[in-house]
């Protein structure tokens, strides 16, 4: 190894490593659209998939909940809930009101749930039940690269 650190060789370094980060960093944005170009998912969005975002966003179902991993961890993971639960169960939920018989019997065989957290009443019409609804759908479609990691959220 040599005695000395010249200027030249620390210039040399640092001009070559620059160069090599550049390069990584354009080979990884390269690589990163290319792969999100293969899921547009986009044809899927429907009017009322748009007007679920924004009734989301309005009653800030981000501050309990996450969706995708964004949000809050005060209330489940949403980003597959249509899948695991469909959507009358995400309609008696939302509304919080019972729609069938089995839920009846369910929430009558178990105590008045005050010691769990308990998702407010945001007295939504049907229609807007049914637009959040497909939201849910159109983020279930998503390929979230296997998120959440278990079917629980």
């Amino acid at each position: 190894m040599a005695a000395s650190f010249t200027k030249s060789t620390a210039r040399n370094i640092f001009y070559g490593g620059s160069l090599f980060f550049v390069l990584v960093f354009l080979a990884m944005t390269f690589q990163t659209e290319r792969t999100i170009s293969k899921y547009d998912n986009s044809a899927n969005l429907t009017p009322a998939a748009i007007r679920g975002k924004k009734l989301w966003e309005v009653n800030n179902c981000g501050g309990c909940h996450t969706l995708l991993g964004e949000g809050a961890y005060f209330a489940p993971e949403l980003g597959n809930v249509y899948t695991r639960r469909g959507p009358a169960f995400i309609k008696m939920w939302i509304m919080s009101r019972p729609t069938n018989e089995q839920w009846l019997k369910a929430r009558a065989a178990s105590p008045v749930h005050t010691h769990r957290r308990q998702m407010p009443n945001f007295n939504l019409n049907e229609q807007q039940v049914d637009d959040l609804v497909e939201f849910l759908k159109y983020t279930n479609g998503i390929n979230s690269g296997n998120w959440p990691p278990n079917k629980e959220g």
